[in-house]
């Protein structure tokens, strides 16, 4: 893993922005975040694969997926699905993505009952290594604080590195 920490900071006590560099081109970055075939190798936290992964990367298009805890070592986790729905709102190759973040179930259903995150990514060049910047808007203070209770932090941060390593592995 590289010295690239991951600086995080919540704005208007309702929205979580993140940021990183990786060692790589924008337009490799951006590829990471539209294609199944890379989403499997790094998406969710350690010991969790990507079982289930579909993408219609357009605007209006669904991405869904499952996350697997296969990590015996998890305990209780060990074994569980979460499974997760992504609306695309706006895609501009290779600046930026912008979808809504759902919790949900096998069949797509939205679970009401979680919250969902306005998620912006934005890609910036920065000669030949891309600062990725994610911001999340949460309906309420209450409601980002609750998926930070669930460690979403720590499984970003476990993403994230996920991510640098399958680029390192790739470029």
């Amino acid at each position: 893993m590289s010295n690239n920490a991951m600086l995080s900071r919540v704005e208007d006590e309702r929205v979580l922005v993140l940021e990183r560099v990786f060692d790589a081109p924008r337009e490799l970055v951006f590829k990471m975040f539209k294609e199944p075939e890379h989403l499997k190798h790094w998406w969710g936290p350690r010991g969790w694969e990507l079982p289930v992964c579909s993408v219609d990367f357009r605007p209006g298009g669904v991405w869904h997926y499952c996350m697997k805890c296969v990590d015996r070592n998890q305990g209780q986790f060990y074994g569980m699905e979460s499974w997760g729905k992504g609306i695309y709102k706006e895609i501009s190759e290779p600046e930026s993505i912008s979808y809504t973040d759902y919790f949900s179930d096998a069949e797509g259903t939205i679970n009401e009952e979680m919250p969902s995150t306005e998620v912006t990514l934005e890609f910036v060049d920065l000669d030949g290594k891309t600062k990725l910047i994610n911001r999340g808007e949460y309906v309420s203070a209450e409601a980002l604080q609750s998926v930070m209770e669930m460690g979403m932090l720590q499984g970003i941060t476990d993403t994230w590195n996920r991510l640098e390593e399958h680029l390192n592995e790739i470029k």
